[in-house]
Order: structure tokens, then sequence, then C-alpha cells
């Protein structure tokens, strides 16, 4: 039934689209040149036949376009950030398409004469409808999901963490329609429950449970000693045609989107996959930090000025504060900031973290940490390699010493260059915060990184990565 529903919501969704981007062509057309905007501008003009005949390419374009980006896979599985990206690349796709076959189609004077203001609306417009339709179509499915209908019924093959985390993310997220019916698994009681959902029986009733034909998915959780049934547990669900997913128990060791190779054949899957290890991203990116850093300087020099003014007249010392930090393959390096406390002998410098109303910093220094002003001598930083504009704040050894016998996997942020903002800086882990959460936010970003993902974060630093309510 399930099955049967996401097709039928499939073939909606492409009569959706289909319609959207009509509208939005026709909107385009209207604007630029029904309301008489082109012929005030002295353009001429083609006639609205030829416009609307070009629909006959732009619709069938447009549906191939989204599938091949995957846009018509289940809403379950696709997020509203994810599936915005994906329409926004597909659209800039149609869009460069649509100045190529103008550009080259220049001599006749159809193409000569069609509109290139029209094609920029379009795209404008369309990627604004689409999104909205999708969003509409997400907020239909997550009330109907919400209230029980177009549910999705599973069956867990085995206790362990990661069924009670499988259950977990389902019982938070009751709009994506999921039900888990029970588990089966040979070492736990019968009738064991937990947060409702209970052991109903042994592995060996799979084959039994699955002729009844009441299931939509089955869930491989198998805890690790049980992993020797599994590929038994496979071919009893191939065997019957159900679609079968696999939770494995060791996503405490291996992360959520896991880097495989072909090895002639045979799976290998890498522990830790990071991109900027990568030599073309690697060199991408320094190419964007030594502009970026460049640009900054230029742009926030005066900020600097200011800045220097500020402390040379309140406080007696360097302007310039230097600082041992451990950057990319635990290398140190000397981290600068504008000096913001007073002088202070070594073995004071060391005694941790500032705290609230510390009187180690000075007036100026205070105004400096909370608007970020005093990390801007780290641009320097970047121009010498020693650091990225994006990228896990760098710590002192003392700190790295301490948390990599601490917490799992800290030593990770070592494998890319530390950054002035970060994935953990934006969303608020900034100072004296847990160091626990902005780890997991900088190994999400070391094994997600994109340079769309450093535009991302760039972005959002400006709206709240500046002023640190943490700093002081």
């Amino acid at each position: 039934m399930i099955k049967d529903n996401q097709s039928g919501l499939n073939r909606l969704h492409v009569v959706l689209d289909a319609l959207v981007t009509v509208v939005s062509y026709l909107l385009a057309w209207y604007i630029v040149i029904g309301s008489g905007w082109a012929r005030q501008l002295g353009k001429k003009t083609l006639e609205m036949e030829f416009y609307l005949g070009a629909l006959i390419v732009i619709v069938p374009g447009y549906l191939l376009l989204y599938s091949f980006f995957n846009l018509y896979a289940p809403k379950r599985v696709l997020g509203r950030r994810n599936e915005f990206g994906k329409i926004l690349k597909a659209n800039t796709i149609g869009l460069l398409i649509f100045g190529l076959v103008l550009y080259f189609g220049r001599k006749e004077p159809h193409l000569f004469n069609f509109s290139q203001r029209l094609v920029v609306y379009f795209y404008g417009i369309n990627v604004l409808l689409i999104t909205a339709e999708r969003n509409a179509i997400r907020m239909v499915l997550r009330s109907m999901r919400t209230r029980g209908y177009n549910q999705k019924h599973i069956l867990l093959v085995g206790y362990s963490r990661a069924g009670e985390e499988y259950i977990d993310k389902i019982r938070e997220n009751p709009e994506w329609g999921y039900v888990v019916c029970g588990i089966l698994d040979d070492r736990i009681p019968k009738g064991t429950k937990y947060k409702g959902v209970e052991v109903i029986g042994e592995i060996d009733q799979l084959s039994a449970i699955l002729a009844d034909n009441n299931m939509d998915e089955i869930g491989i959780t198998l805890a690790l000693e049980d992993y020797d049934r599994l590929e038994d547990i496979v071919n009893i669900c191939e065997k019957s045609g159900v679609h079968t997913k696999f939770i494995p128990d060791y996503n405490r060791v291996i992360p959520s989107s896991p880097y495989l190779e072909d090895l002639g054949g045979l799976a290998v899957i890498n522990i830790r996959h990071v991109p900027l290890t990568n030599t073309a991203n690697m060199l991408m990116k320094r190419i964007v930090d030594v502009f970026g850093a460049i640009v900054a300087i230029i742009l926030f020099s005066p900020l600097m000025l200011i800045a220097v003014i500020g402390i040379k007249l309140t406080s007696r010392g360097p302007l310039i504060y230097k600082q041992e930090r451990v950057g990319l393959h635990n290398r140190p390096f000397q981290m600068y900031k504008f000096r913001t406390m007073e002088v202070q002998k070594e073995e004071e410098e060391k005694k941790g973290w500032t705290t609230k109303n510390d009187p180690r910093v000075t007036p100026i220094g205070r105004i400096l940490r909370k608007t970020s002003i005093d990390e801007m001598p780290q641009f320097f930083n970047v121009l010498k390699g020693d650091m990225s504009l994006i990228g896990p704040r760098p710590e002192r050894p003392l700190w790295v010493e301490k948390f990599k016998e601490e917490i799992p996997r800290y030593m990770i942020k070592h494998q890319v260059r530390p950054g002035l903002t970060g994935w953990a800086q934006v969303n608020g882990y900034r100072g004296d915060t847990s160091i626990r959460k902005r780890i997991e936010y900088d190994l999400y970003y070391i094994e997600n990184w994109t340079m769309g993902f450093d535009m991302k974060i760039l972005f959002l630093t400006f709206f709240k990565g500046f002023v640190n309510k943490n700093a002081y």
C-alpha cells in the first residue's frame, strides 16, 4: 500500500512541478513583456505564441533536471535544506543551458530577440514557487502522518543500541510516518518493551511474519555479537520481496556518511571520510582563504586601526598577543589576537579560560572580545597558512592533551586547518560552552565539508558569529 501511495505521490509531484514551471514562466513573461515593460525600454519583442511554444521544451527539460537531482525521492529521506539545495542546483543548470542555447543560437532571429531578462526572472520565480510547492506538500504529509495516515509499518530484527536509537528518532519525528510494530530477538525475553515497542518473538519467526505480508519494511538492528546471522536474515527478507534496511550497531565508531571504496568488487568502508584530504578540495579552499583574507584585511582595516588606538591608549604592553595553538596535523603555531588583557606572567595565563567579570580583561578588551574584533589579526594567520577562514577553532596544547584523553575522536579536528569561525561557533558553541558539543559540530563539518558549506558558515557568521554572548 505504501509503495502505491509513493508512486501516486511521485506522479502528483511531477504534475505539480510541471504546472508550477508553466506558472513561473508565464509570470516572468507577463512581468517582462506582457505588462509592456520591454516595449517601454525600446526592446524588440517576439510574439506570445513563440514564447508559449518554448514551453514544449522547457517543461520536460526541467522535469528531467528534477529527476536527475533525485527530487522525487520520498520526503521521509529528503530534508528541507537538502531539497532546496537540489532545487537551486537544478534551476541553475537550467539557467545555464537556457543561456547557452540563446548564445549559440543568436544568429537565428527568434533566439536573438528572445528576452534574456525573461529567462532571469523565470529562474528566480521558479526557484521560489517550486520551493513553496514542495514545502506545502511536506506540511500536508506531516499533518497526515502525525494523525495516523500514510504510515509505514516496520519490524525490527535484533535488539541493540542502534535499535533503541532508531526508535528514539522515530518517536521524536512522528511526521515521518514510521510505526515500529515490534522487535524480534533471541536474547531479550518476549514482552520486554522499549518506549512502547515490544519484543514480540524470536528471529526464527521472521519467515512466518513476512508470509503474512503486513509489513512495509524490515529494519535489521542486530547487536554486534549477532552479526553472524546477518546474511541469513537478509536472504529471508530478499526472498519475501520486502524492503530491507540495515541500521548498524557501530555508529559510534563509523560516521553517518562513511566513505565507501570499491576495491575490485570488495566494499571497503573508511572509518573517517575527510573531504579536505583531497588535493583539489584543499587547493580550492586555500585559494578562497588567501583571497578572502586579503579582502577582509582591506575591508576591516579601519576597525583594526581603531582597536590599535584603543589598546594603546588604555593599557601598557604589546598590541598583538601571540599564543601557541595546535593546528593542522597536530603542529603548533603562534595565533595572533589583539591584546585584551593586562600583561601577565606565563604561569598566570595558563590558569584557564577567561570567565565572566574576569579582572584580567581590560575595558577596551571586553568590547573587542564581545564583538570578535580581537580575532581579526588571525587574517594574517590565514595568509601564512596556519589557519583557514572556516574550520574548527584551535586550542592550546595543554587543553589538547586534556581533551584527547577525555573526549573520543577529539584529535580528528586536527586533520584540517583550524579556522577563524566554524560550524560550532555559528551554532552558539563559543567561549565557556560545552566542549563535547563543540567537537560534535566540528566533526560534522570535517566529514561533510563542501565549498557551499563554507559559504553558508561565512554567511551565518555575519548574522550570529560576530557578537559573542559567551565571550568575557
